[in-house]
């Protein structure tokens, strides 16, 4: 795929942070976008107030969207949410209604948008040698893999991404329609913007190199790079400037 003016995408989560900056990038290339978002987007592009968790809102939204496009060729999911709990913490037990709904927003409604995607990019006509007819971007995080202390509903939603993204793809093989997941370490996201700098400085200098926060063009980049190339399929790719998070 060859992001550019006959690119349609939506990207959840595209008022800001990560998904602001896959929105900013498509919009410079001249895409039309839809937003997923409870909160307002880039002026640019469509915003549409969704509810991820809702499977019947995203099918009505994902339609509406195609059809205000003339098509639908990309989904990128970063809709997410990030509470810090611990398993057992002053106040006891975890809240399990916090855990689950972390794992709603991430997870499940990550595989909300990207089941009705796909099932909306079937119906495009193959294109290119190798016919494909769209791509999914999902958004996890290292902290499936390392998750710290107090982000265990995170962790656990975010594994659940990883999991998901090569079934998926074999699934979509035979329909032309890649899935790949991007796990992003540190990145300058508005959670980190409202940290003082010298934490901002701190957390960034644990990386190995280079030795400062994910800017989340970079994030954007990679995306990008993702919906063009055609042997990227079925992967989850850390992108994380070589860091292992340590427990705290």
């Amino acid at each position: 795929m060859k992001i550019g003016q006959n690119t349609r995408a939506i990207v959840t989560g595209g008022a800001s942070g990560l998904g602001g900056a896959v929105v900013a990038a498509l919009l410079e290339r001249d895409a039309s976008v839809t937003v997923f978002d409870l909160s307002a987007g880039p002026s640019a592009a469509t915003h549409r107030e969704v509810d991820v968790t809702d499977a019947a809102a995203v099918a009505r939204a994902m339609v509406e969207a195609r059809d205000a496009m003339g098509g639908l060729d990309l989904l990128v999911n970063c809709a997410g949410i990030a509470p810090g709990a611990r398993t057992v913490g002053r106040q006891g037990a975890h809240d399990a209604a916090l855990f689950a709904k972390v794992v709603q927003v991430n997870l499940i409604g990550s595989f909300n948008c990207a089941s009705q995607a796909a099932a909306l990019m079937s119906e495009n006509e193959a294109v290119g040698r190798d016919g494909e007819r769209g791509v999914i971007v999902h958004t996890a995080s290292i902290a499936a893999w390392e998750g710290q202390i107090g982000q265990v509903a995170y962790a656990a939603s975010k594994a659940g991404i990883v999991g998901m993204t090569l079934p998926m793809a074999r699934d979509l093989a035979g329909l032309g329609i890649r899935v790949c997941a991007i796990a992003p370490g540190l990145f300058l996201t508005p959670m980190m913007q409202g940290l003082p700098e010298d934490v901002q400085a701190s957390l960034g200098g644990q990386t190995p190199f280079p030795q400062r926060l994910g800017d989340p063009a970079e994030f954007a980049a990679l995306a990008l790079h993702v919906a063009e190339n055609p042997m990227l399929n079925g992967e989850v790719i850390r992108l994380d400037g070589a860091i292992r998070l340590p427990p705290r």
